[in-house]
Protein backbone atom coordinates (compact mmCIF):
# COMPACT_ATOMS: atom_id res chain seq x y z
CA UNK A 1 0.00 0.00 0.00
CA UNK A 2 1.50 3.40 -0.94
CA UNK A 3 2.59 5.60 1.95
CA UNK A 4 1.13 8.76 0.43
CA UNK A 5 -2.49 9.19 1.72
CA UNK A 6 -3.78 10.44 -1.62
CA UNK A 7 -2.13 7.56 -3.45
CA UNK A 8 -3.53 5.17 -0.86
CA UNK A 9 -7.01 6.56 -1.43
CA UNK A 10 -6.71 6.12 -5.17
CA UNK A 11 -5.23 2.65 -4.75
CA UNK A 12 -8.20 1.62 -2.65
CA UNK A 13 -10.94 2.92 -4.91
CA UNK A 14 -9.59 3.34 -8.44
CA UNK A 15 -10.09 0.60 -10.98
CA UNK A 16 -8.72 2.40 -14.05
CA UNK A 17 -5.13 2.98 -12.92
CA UNK A 18 -2.85 1.66 -10.23
CA UNK A 19 -2.25 3.95 -7.26
CA UNK A 20 1.39 4.46 -8.26
CA UNK A 21 0.41 5.50 -11.80
CA UNK A 22 -2.29 7.87 -10.56
CA UNK A 23 -0.05 9.42 -7.91
CA UNK A 24 2.75 9.90 -10.45
CA UNK A 25 0.35 11.51 -12.93
CA UNK A 26 -1.03 13.90 -10.34
CA UNK A 27 2.43 14.91 -9.19
CA UNK A 28 3.54 15.46 -12.79
CA UNK A 29 0.55 17.52 -13.88
CA UNK A 30 -0.42 19.42 -10.74
CA UNK A 31 1.66 21.87 -8.76
CA UNK A 32 0.46 21.52 -5.18
CA UNK A 33 0.72 24.75 -3.23
CA UNK A 34 -0.70 25.56 0.20
CA UNK A 35 -4.03 27.40 0.11
CA UNK A 36 -3.95 31.18 0.39
CA UNK A 37 -6.55 33.62 1.66
CA UNK A 38 -6.18 36.07 -1.19
CA UNK A 39 -8.84 36.29 -3.85
CA UNK A 40 -6.36 35.56 -6.62
CA UNK A 41 -5.07 32.56 -4.69
CA UNK A 42 -8.60 31.12 -4.59
CA UNK A 43 -9.07 31.81 -8.28
CA UNK A 44 -5.76 30.13 -9.06
CA UNK A 45 -6.83 27.03 -7.16
CA UNK A 46 -10.15 27.09 -9.01
CA UNK A 47 -8.26 26.96 -12.31
CA UNK A 48 -6.31 23.95 -11.03
CA UNK A 49 -9.48 22.13 -9.94
CA UNK A 50 -10.13 20.39 -13.30
CA UNK A 51 -6.82 18.59 -12.82
CA UNK A 52 -8.41 16.71 -9.94
CA UNK A 53 -11.25 15.34 -12.08
CA UNK A 54 -10.02 11.78 -11.62
CA UNK A 55 -10.06 12.21 -7.84
CA UNK A 56 -13.62 13.53 -8.01
CA UNK A 57 -14.59 10.57 -10.19
CA UNK A 58 -13.06 8.06 -7.77
CA UNK A 59 -14.64 9.70 -4.73
CA UNK A 60 -18.04 9.86 -6.42
CA UNK A 61 -17.94 6.14 -7.23
CA UNK A 62 -16.83 5.47 -3.68
CA UNK A 63 -19.84 7.33 -2.26
CA UNK A 64 -22.19 5.26 -4.39
CA UNK A 65 -20.52 1.96 -3.53
CA UNK A 66 -20.33 2.60 0.21
CA UNK A 67 -23.95 3.75 0.35
CA UNK A 68 -25.26 0.41 -0.87
CA UNK A 69 -22.50 -1.98 0.18
CA UNK A 70 -23.85 -4.84 2.32
CA UNK A 71 -27.32 -3.26 2.38
CA UNK A 72 -30.33 -5.51 2.08
CA UNK A 73 -32.27 -3.34 -0.38
CA UNK A 74 -29.30 -1.79 -2.20
CA UNK A 75 -30.22 0.93 -4.73
CA UNK A 76 -33.90 0.55 -3.80
CA UNK A 77 -33.12 2.95 -0.94
CA UNK A 78 -32.68 5.70 -3.55
CA UNK A 79 -36.35 5.29 -4.48
CA UNK A 80 -37.69 4.49 -1.02
CA UNK A 81 -37.14 7.89 0.59
CA UNK A 82 -39.01 10.01 -1.98
CA UNK A 83 -41.62 7.26 -2.33
CA UNK A 84 -42.39 7.28 1.40
CA UNK A 85 -42.59 11.07 1.44
CA UNK A 86 -44.97 10.94 -1.51
CA UNK A 87 -47.20 8.41 0.26
CA UNK A 88 -47.24 10.43 3.50
CA UNK A 89 -48.09 13.68 1.72
CA UNK A 90 -50.74 11.95 -0.39
CA UNK A 91 -52.47 10.61 2.72
CA UNK A 92 -52.21 13.92 4.59
CA UNK A 93 -53.05 16.39 1.85
CA UNK A 94 -55.17 14.41 -0.61
CA UNK A 95 -57.11 11.99 1.57
CA UNK A 96 -57.34 13.21 5.19
CA UNK A 97 -57.05 17.00 5.02
CA UNK A 98 -59.03 19.21 2.62
CA UNK A 99 -57.92 18.37 -0.87
CA UNK A 100 -54.73 20.17 -1.90
CA UNK A 101 -54.74 21.73 -5.39
CA UNK A 102 -52.64 19.67 -7.78
CA UNK A 103 -52.98 21.55 -11.07
CA UNK A 104 -55.32 18.93 -12.53
CA UNK A 105 -52.83 16.10 -11.96
CA UNK A 106 -53.23 13.01 -9.77
CA UNK A 107 -51.79 14.15 -6.44
CA UNK A 108 -49.18 11.33 -6.21
CA UNK A 109 -47.70 12.42 -9.56
CA UNK A 110 -47.91 16.09 -8.62
CA UNK A 111 -46.15 15.75 -5.28
CA UNK A 112 -43.58 13.14 -6.36
CA UNK A 113 -42.40 15.41 -9.18
CA UNK A 114 -41.42 17.94 -6.49
CA UNK A 115 -40.28 15.51 -3.79
CA UNK A 116 -37.83 13.97 -6.27
CA UNK A 117 -35.61 17.05 -6.81
CA UNK A 118 -36.09 18.21 -3.22
CA UNK A 119 -34.85 14.89 -1.86
CA UNK A 120 -31.77 15.17 -4.05
CA UNK A 121 -31.09 18.72 -2.86
CA UNK A 122 -31.60 18.03 0.85
CA UNK A 123 -29.62 14.77 0.80
CA UNK A 124 -26.74 16.41 -1.08
CA UNK A 125 -26.60 19.34 1.35
CA UNK A 126 -26.77 17.09 4.43
CA UNK A 127 -24.03 14.79 3.12
CA UNK A 128 -21.81 17.65 1.96
CA UNK A 129 -22.11 19.28 5.38
CA UNK A 130 -20.29 16.36 7.01
CA UNK A 131 -17.75 15.91 4.22
CA UNK A 132 -14.78 17.59 5.93
CA UNK A 133 -15.24 16.32 9.48
CA UNK A 134 -15.97 12.88 8.07
CA UNK A 135 -12.58 12.68 6.35
CA UNK A 136 -10.27 13.82 9.12
CA UNK A 137 -7.51 11.38 8.20
CA UNK A 138 -7.36 12.51 4.58
CA UNK A 139 -7.74 16.22 5.31
CA UNK A 140 -4.96 16.32 7.90
CA UNK A 141 -2.38 14.26 6.01
CA UNK A 142 -2.31 15.66 2.49
CA UNK A 143 -3.34 18.86 0.77
CA UNK A 144 -5.67 18.74 -2.21
CA UNK A 145 -8.59 20.98 -3.18
CA UNK A 146 -10.88 20.13 -0.27
CA UNK A 147 -13.91 21.40 -2.13
CA UNK A 148 -13.68 18.09 -3.98
CA UNK A 149 -15.10 16.39 -0.87
CA UNK A 150 -18.47 18.22 -0.70
CA UNK A 151 -18.60 18.25 -4.51
CA UNK A 152 -18.29 14.45 -4.60
CA UNK A 153 -21.45 14.10 -2.49
CA UNK A 154 -23.36 16.44 -4.80
CA UNK A 155 -22.31 14.46 -7.87
CA UNK A 156 -22.92 11.08 -6.21
CA UNK A 157 -26.47 12.16 -5.38
CA UNK A 158 -27.22 12.43 -9.09
CA UNK A 159 -27.06 8.62 -9.23
CA UNK A 160 -29.86 8.37 -6.67
CA UNK A 161 -31.80 11.06 -8.49
CA UNK A 162 -31.61 9.07 -11.71
CA UNK A 163 -32.84 5.89 -10.04
CA UNK A 164 -35.68 7.68 -8.27
CA UNK A 165 -36.69 9.33 -11.56
CA UNK A 166 -37.57 5.88 -12.88
CA UNK A 167 -40.42 5.75 -10.38
CA UNK A 168 -41.65 9.13 -11.63
CA UNK A 169 -41.87 7.70 -15.14
CA UNK A 170 -43.74 4.70 -13.74
CA UNK A 171 -46.22 6.91 -11.88
CA UNK A 172 -46.78 9.01 -14.99
CA UNK A 173 -47.42 5.92 -17.10
CA UNK A 174 -49.77 4.45 -14.47
CA UNK A 175 -51.85 7.64 -14.30
CA UNK A 176 -51.74 8.33 -18.03
CA UNK A 177 -49.56 11.43 -17.78
CA UNK A 178 -47.31 11.84 -20.82
CA UNK A 179 -44.07 13.85 -20.86
CA UNK A 180 -43.82 16.59 -23.45
CA UNK A 181 -41.25 18.73 -25.19
CA UNK A 182 -40.88 20.97 -22.14
CA UNK A 183 -39.17 18.09 -20.32
CA UNK A 184 -35.86 19.07 -21.94
CA UNK A 185 -35.70 21.93 -19.43
CA UNK A 186 -35.37 19.39 -16.62
CA UNK A 187 -31.65 18.97 -17.32
CA UNK A 188 -30.61 22.63 -16.83
CA UNK A 189 -32.93 22.88 -13.84
CA UNK A 190 -31.26 19.87 -12.21
CA UNK A 191 -27.88 21.46 -12.98
CA UNK A 192 -28.99 24.61 -11.14
CA UNK A 193 -30.22 22.53 -8.20
CA UNK A 194 -26.85 20.76 -8.03
CA UNK A 195 -24.98 24.08 -8.20
CA UNK A 196 -27.11 25.60 -5.44
CA UNK A 197 -26.74 22.47 -3.31
CA UNK A 198 -22.97 22.76 -3.72
CA UNK A 199 -23.08 26.42 -2.67
CA UNK A 200 -25.00 25.59 0.50
CA UNK A 201 -22.83 22.52 1.16
CA UNK A 202 -19.59 24.48 0.83
CA UNK A 203 -20.74 26.93 3.50
CA UNK A 204 -22.19 24.38 5.91
CA UNK A 205 -19.21 22.02 5.63
CA UNK A 206 -16.83 24.88 6.39
CA UNK A 207 -18.93 26.07 9.32
CA UNK A 208 -19.19 22.56 10.77
CA UNK A 209 -15.41 22.36 11.09
CA UNK A 210 -15.68 24.97 13.84
CA UNK A 211 -19.23 24.47 15.10
CA UNK A 212 -20.27 20.82 15.13
CA UNK A 213 -23.83 21.86 16.01
CA UNK A 214 -24.40 22.63 12.35
CA UNK A 215 -24.58 18.91 11.66
CA UNK A 216 -27.66 18.75 13.90
CA UNK A 217 -29.16 22.02 12.72
CA UNK A 218 -28.96 21.41 8.96
CA UNK A 219 -31.49 18.51 8.78
CA UNK A 220 -33.95 20.51 10.89
CA UNK A 221 -33.52 23.62 8.77
CA UNK A 222 -33.97 21.57 5.60
CA UNK A 223 -37.30 20.24 6.88
CA UNK A 224 -38.53 23.77 7.55
CA UNK A 225 -37.18 24.91 4.18
CA UNK A 226 -39.12 22.16 2.42
CA UNK A 227 -42.47 23.47 3.69
CA UNK A 228 -41.48 26.99 2.64
CA UNK A 229 -40.92 25.61 -0.86
CA UNK A 230 -43.79 24.57 -3.18
CA UNK A 231 -43.33 20.83 -2.76
CA UNK A 232 -46.70 19.69 -1.41
CA UNK A 233 -48.59 22.64 -2.90
CA UNK A 234 -48.41 24.63 -6.15
CA UNK A 235 -46.73 28.02 -6.00
CA UNK A 236 -49.95 29.76 -7.00
CA UNK A 237 -51.52 28.41 -3.78
CA UNK A 238 -49.33 30.81 -1.78
CA UNK A 239 -51.46 33.82 -0.70
CA UNK A 240 -50.95 36.62 -3.19
CA UNK A 241 -49.68 39.13 -0.65
CA UNK A 242 -46.89 36.72 0.37
CA UNK A 243 -46.11 35.42 -3.10
CA UNK A 244 -43.33 37.93 -3.74
CA UNK A 245 -41.59 36.82 -0.55
CA UNK A 246 -42.01 33.11 -1.34
CA UNK A 247 -40.57 33.81 -4.78
CA UNK A 248 -37.29 34.97 -3.22
CA UNK A 249 -36.68 31.42 -2.04
CA UNK A 250 -34.15 30.11 -4.61
CA UNK A 251 -35.57 26.60 -4.38
CA UNK A 252 -39.10 27.76 -5.19
CA UNK A 253 -38.35 28.42 -8.85
CA UNK A 254 -36.27 25.25 -9.19
CA UNK A 255 -38.79 22.85 -7.63
CA UNK A 256 -41.80 24.48 -9.27
CA UNK A 257 -39.94 24.61 -12.57
CA UNK A 258 -38.94 20.95 -12.45
CA UNK A 259 -42.52 19.89 -11.77
CA UNK A 260 -43.95 22.11 -14.50
CA UNK A 261 -41.64 20.81 -17.22
CA UNK A 262 -41.77 17.12 -16.27
CA UNK A 263 -45.40 16.37 -15.45
CA UNK A 264 -47.38 19.49 -16.41
CA UNK A 265 -45.71 19.94 -19.81
CA UNK A 266 -45.69 23.71 -19.49
CA UNK A 267 -42.77 26.11 -19.54
CA UNK A 268 -41.17 27.06 -16.23
CA UNK A 269 -42.22 30.24 -14.50
CA UNK A 270 -39.40 32.28 -16.01
CA UNK A 271 -39.61 34.98 -13.35
CA UNK A 272 -39.19 32.46 -10.53
CA UNK A 273 -36.48 30.60 -12.41
CA UNK A 274 -34.57 33.83 -13.03
CA UNK A 275 -34.52 34.52 -9.28
CA UNK A 276 -33.18 31.00 -8.69
CA UNK A 277 -30.53 31.34 -11.40
CA UNK A 278 -29.33 34.73 -10.14
CA UNK A 279 -29.27 33.49 -6.54
CA UNK A 280 -27.20 30.48 -7.60
CA UNK A 281 -24.84 32.61 -9.69
CA UNK A 282 -24.20 34.83 -6.67
CA UNK A 283 -24.21 32.14 -3.98
CA UNK A 284 -21.81 29.66 -5.60
CA UNK A 285 -18.77 31.94 -6.05
CA UNK A 286 -19.43 33.59 -2.68
CA UNK A 287 -19.62 30.18 -1.01
CA UNK A 288 -16.44 29.07 -2.76
CA UNK A 289 -14.51 32.14 -1.59
CA UNK A 290 -15.75 31.62 1.97
CA UNK A 291 -14.78 27.95 1.82
CA UNK A 292 -11.28 28.79 0.60
CA UNK A 293 -10.89 31.43 3.33
CA UNK A 294 -11.70 28.82 5.98
CA UNK A 295 -9.67 26.17 4.18
CA UNK A 296 -6.39 27.44 5.63
CA UNK A 297 -7.38 26.31 9.14
CA UNK A 298 -9.39 23.19 8.33
CA UNK A 299 -6.57 20.72 9.00
CA UNK A 300 -5.96 22.27 12.44
CA UNK A 301 -9.62 22.29 13.48
CA UNK A 302 -10.94 18.92 12.31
Amino acid sequence: MPADPLAALLHHFSFTRTAAEESERLQREIVITPPRRALFGALGQLRALPGYGDLLYVLTLHRIRVRYKQSLLGPIWAVLQPLLLMLIFTVLFALVAPRMPSEGLPYPVFVYAAVLPWTYFSSAVAAATASLVGHTGLVTKVWFPREVLPLSYVTAGLFDLGLAALLLFGLMAWHGVSPGAQAVWAVPIVALIAAFALAVGLVTSAVQVRFRDIGIAVPLLLQVWMFLTPVVYPFRHVPERWRWLAGLNPMAGLIEGFRRVTVQNVAPDWGLLLVSAVATAVALPAAYLYFKAVDTTVADRV
